[in-house]
């Protein structure tokens, strides 16, 4: 029987997670010599790479020492706190991987209190070193409390700790002598990560993520608990419903360095993934046929937000995206229910509106970046949060924000927290920045991040994780600012521009084509105005001279996906193209959004 071990590797967005699965890939030789690799091997999706966050949880394996190692990365951001959540199950111990500067933060703490709570084994590993102002034994000592306050047992707070750098590729028991190799964490894993416990019984495994092949569809992959699973072998499938189907597991792969082997059997303690099965679920059990026993399914935290997805009815319908009918967006929606766990689909009273719930901007955001990726037009209204009625009281969601910020600017960001329903908790000084921390409504969030960021001149690194239910805050200020509109359809000019720049700011350059109703620019007031924006100058034959100097307009304002979809107002759609970005009206014609905006008042 050979020996496993089976890891997963936790930390913050940015702490340097993917880096180190790249150096220990490299450190156990699984390439060939003359075989070339990028950085970054495991974040393989373009927006992951884009974005520089892990977004989908990966499995990788490296042999050491006669021991087979399952490595699995897994996302930092609380959005996807549903990769983590089922992927954690396989694991037997993790590493958790801190920067030496700024220590644990709000989301490390969402995942490791997962972990601790399934009872796996903690390796700490203080990352970044070699970074100037870091503080290695202070964010050890922080560890140690964080772990303490997660209720960890005796076993756990006893946890080993290793120094260094994944960029420089070393790590060891002291940071002050760097080694020269990764292979100190390598040694540790064998030492202190318990090899898996292995129950007596019947076969017993655990879907706990999906993989999808065009030639042989859905694939299951999970760590099976006890027994072992054969080629052709007859099981039972245990769904959430109590329903038992029983199938024939047509191949079996373990995982193999980057890639996956074909095997006959795969004992208990290993991962592996099973093509054949049809109609599973992540949570399903695979079981033995003739005494089905299903495992305890695992518990999602609930979705906080949500957004209706509609399909594109503007001027500039289909001329950009190749999936535009209701029907394509139902059927990629309900795909990306299958693996997404966070996410929920929810149909309307309408064909053509979905109602889709998901853990935050990030997490929705994602989403709608990879579907008008593939070719898709889509229409989103303004994000809302997910209100609960407990014990007859009316509760909103409520997170933990955390903003390190230059000491200057720390004023203006409790101002704008506060406004938006925030309380301050902690206010200290963390090395040269200040470190707040708040509890705030998730309503409040919408909109902030663009707000700090300027008032602070990009320099607030902001955090937030979802803290629990709490009774309703009362009413948040929205955008002040109301919205410029353009009156006519057709290309804009710079004549027409220059003119009305004292209007407000505009999103739009000469050139642009536009439709009536689209919303084109910010006013200056609180209140919407349509403006014309086409019409061009009238030319005459006589010349003064100073009148027609060029026009100089100012740069139009950009957005990113996410920041649109927290600038738009209760009556404004995003329309989402491959290509192009817009925000609109929801009515476009004027006097229709007046007989409304009367209904409504």
């Amino acid at each position: 029987m050979q020996k496993i071990r089976n890891i997963a590797i936790i930390a913050h967005v940015d702490h340097g997670k993917t880096t180190l699965v790249d150096k220990i890939i490299h450190a156990s030789k699984i390439f060939r010599e003359n075989q070339q690799f990028d950085d970054l091997i495991l974040d393989n999706n373009d927006l992951e790479r884009e974005r520089g966050i892990t977004i989908l949880s990966k499995n990788v394996s490296v042999r050491y020492k006669d021991t087979k190692i399952n490595i699995i990365d897994t996302p930092g951001h609380a959005d996807f706190g549903g990769e983590v959540e089922r992927v954690l199950k396989m694991a037997d111990g993790v590493i958790l991987l801190v920067d030496a500067f700024e220590g644990p933060m709000p989301q490390t703490r969402f995942v490791l209190g997962k972990a601790l709570s399934l009872g796996l084994t903690p390796i700490v590993v203080v990352n970044k070193v070699d970074k100037e102002n870091c503080r290695p034994d202070e964010v050890h000592e922080a560890v140690f409390e964080l772990m303490f306050n997660l209720d960890a047992t005796e076993e756990q707070l006893e946890f080993h700790t290793l120094y260094g750098s994944a960029k420089q590729n070393w790590m060891g028991p002291d940071w002050q002598n760097p080694t020269d190799s990764i292979l100190p964490l390598l040694d540790a894993i064998l030492e202190y990560i318990p090899e898996p416990k292995i129950d007596e019984g019947t076969l017993q495994m655990q879907i706990t993520s999906l993989d999808y092949s065009n030639f042989v569809g859905r694939i299951a992959i999970g760590r099976v608990k006890r027994g072992t699973i054969s080629e052709n072998q007859q099981i039972a499938l245990c769904k959430a419903d109590g329903t038992i189907k029983k199938m024939r597991v047509k191949e079996l792969h373990t995982f193999e360095g980057l890639g996956k082997n074909k095997v006959q059997t795969v004992e208990a303690g290993d991962i592996c993934a099973i093509t054949g099965l049809d109609d599973f679920e992540i949570g399903d059990t695979v079981a033995d046929v003739d005494n089905p026993e299903p495992l305890p399914r695992i518990a999602i935290d609930e979705p906080t937000m949500n957004m209706l997805f509609t399909i594109n009815n503007s001027p500039f319908f289909g001329k950009e995206g190749k999936f535009v009918t209701s029907r394509h967006l139902r059927d990629r929606l309900m795909k990306e229910m299958e693996k997404n766990l966070a996410l929920k689909v929810e149909p309307t009273d309408s064909e053509d509106r979905f109602l889709v719930y998901g853990r935050g901007i990030l997490h929705l955001s994602v989403l709608i970046e990879t579907m008008r990726r593939e070719g898709y037009e889509l229409q989103v209204g303004q994000p809302q949060v997910i209100f609960k009625e407990i014990d007859g009281v009316n509760c909103e969601p409520i997170e933990t924000l955390v903003v390190d910020v230059p000491e200057e600017t720390a004023g203006k960001v409790i101002e704008l927290a506060t406004q938006r329903k925030g309380e301050l908790l902690i206010m200290e000084p963390k090395g040269d920045l200040q470190h707040l921390e708040f509890q705030i409504p998730s309503r409040g969030l919408i909109g902030l991040r663009n707000n700090v960021l300027t008032a602070t001149q990009g320099e607030a690194i902001m955090n937030h994780r979802f803290s629990s239910y709490q009774p309703f805050k009362g009413p948040i200020p929205g955008r002040i600012n109301g919205s410029l509109i353009s009156m006519e359809a057709g290309q804009c000019t710079a004549y027409a521009i220059d003119k009305l720049q004292d209007r407000g700011v505009f999103f739009i350059e000469p050139g642009d084509d536009l439709y009536t109703g689209q919303v084109i620019g910010e006013h200056s007031r609180d209140n919407d105005i349509v403006v014309n924006v086409q019409k061009g100058k009238k030319l005459t034959n006589m010349r003064a001279s100073g009148s027609d100097d060029n026009v100089r307009i100012a740069p139009p304002k950009r957005f990113s996906l996410e920041e649109s979809m927290e600038y738009i107002q209760k009556d404004e759609y995003l329309e989402i193209t491959p290509k192009s970005i817009r925000m609109r009206k929801i009515y476009l014609d004027e006097n229709e959004r007046n007989r409304m905006a009367k209904k409504d008042s």
